[in-house]
């Protein structure tokens, strides 16, 4: 049995960002290129379509994507990631610093940036091709260590994990965090999250739940996998978002939460999870109960989904989307 939260609720629709606390994102930072063009015939040499490309964009992916997410919505934030010593490396360095977001990159000189590349014809996806490799021993305990130097100066930590290997250590960085008092929040990837466990909330979304869990036939065995979960883990709260169905949270203690989905219109889910982690730790750094920052980071989400590509929610959107979402709900019903 789930309780639902109404839409509303939030005090006038704010985020009161000036006195917001710093946020650490740590996570696999990558550089996602779209290859911008037309279709107009298919390859003689095979039958796949000829993209004749216009331009090339790029904009920061992955734990970037939330560190800039942040940054947008007012936040203080500071990434942590690696870089290799590529041109690649340089591009994003420069978005993230553009964005105004501290970067704390450790780069390695030889190695390549991670980095996704899209082929897109009218705003359609073609193909994607990703480029990556592991990361070097030396690097990962440089990250490490740079960790454990800005734990202390950041209450609120974000582990954005895209099994690229700067989270390799996840279990000892949460443990450390929990020595300085951190609220640590968790973007997890896979089909074990036993690497997670003590965190302040994990984040997946219902497919990565499900990974986990097994799946489920009804709303019911749904809310109770996901209790089973987040107490098996040591979770203070699973938040488990579930696309047009909205998202699920679980508290320890408390009955479970549901909130309908704000999006009005699914243009690209690209970046969708990493909108939502970073507008619910900028919520919460602000000061938010986490009722209200599941509520703001659910309005990011119908924001960030109309938008294309990897893409950023500004404090503005997030405002004006919150305002219209509480004059709506006290409009007398019909």
């Amino acid at each position: 049995m789930m309780t639902y939260l109404p839409l509303d609720g939030y005090p006038s629709g704010f985020l009161p960002s000036r006195a917001a606390q710093p946020v650490l994102v740590v996570g696999d930072g990558m550089l996602d290129r779209y290859w911008d063009g037309q279709v107009d015939r298919i390859s003689p040499e095979a039958p796949v379509p000829v993209l004749s490309m216009h331009h090339e964009w790029q904009r920061a992916g992955g734990a970037a994507n939330v560190a800039a997410n942040l940054a947008s919505l007012g936040s203080v934030s500071t990434l942590v990631t690696w870089l290799g010593g590529d041109a690649a490396g340089d591009q994003l360095s420069g978005l993230i610093e553009a964005a105004g977001v501290t970067l704390k990159a450790v780069r390695s000189p030889q190695a390549t940036t991670t980095q996704k590349i899209r082929a897109v014809c009218s705003h359609h996806q073609l193909l994607r091709v990703d480029i990556e490799q592991p990361i070097p021993p030396d690097a990962l305990q440089a990250l490490c260590a740079l960790v454990a130097e800005l734990l202390p100066q950041h209450p609120w930590v974000v582990l954005s994990d895209y099994h690229k290997g700067v989270l390799a250590q996840c279990d000892q960085l949460l443990q450390q965090a929990r020595q300085q008092g951190c609220q640590v929040l968790v973007d997890p990837k896979g089909s074990c999250f036993d690497q997670y466990a003590g965190a302040w909330l994990l984040k997946p979304n219902e497919k990565e739940a499900a990974a986990v869990t097994g799946s489920w036939s009804d709303d019911t065995e749904f809310a109770s996998l996901m209790e089973a979960l987040r107490a098996r883990l040591r979770l203070e709260h699973l938040l488990v978002t579930r696309g047009s169905r909205g998202m699920s949270l679980f508290s320890a203690g408390q009955p479970a939460v549901h909130i309908a989905s704000a999006a009005h219109e699914v243009f690209d889910v690209s970046g969708a999870g990493d909108t939502v982690l970073a507008a619910l730790a900028a919520c919460l750094a602000a000061g938010e109960p986490l009722h209200d920052a599941v509520r703001g980071a659910n309005a990011a989400a119908g924001l960030a989904v109309a938008k294309f590509g990897t893409a950023v929610v500004t404090e503005a959107e997030l405002l004006q989307a919150r305002a219209q979402t509480a004059r709506k709900a006290r409009l007398p019903a019909h």
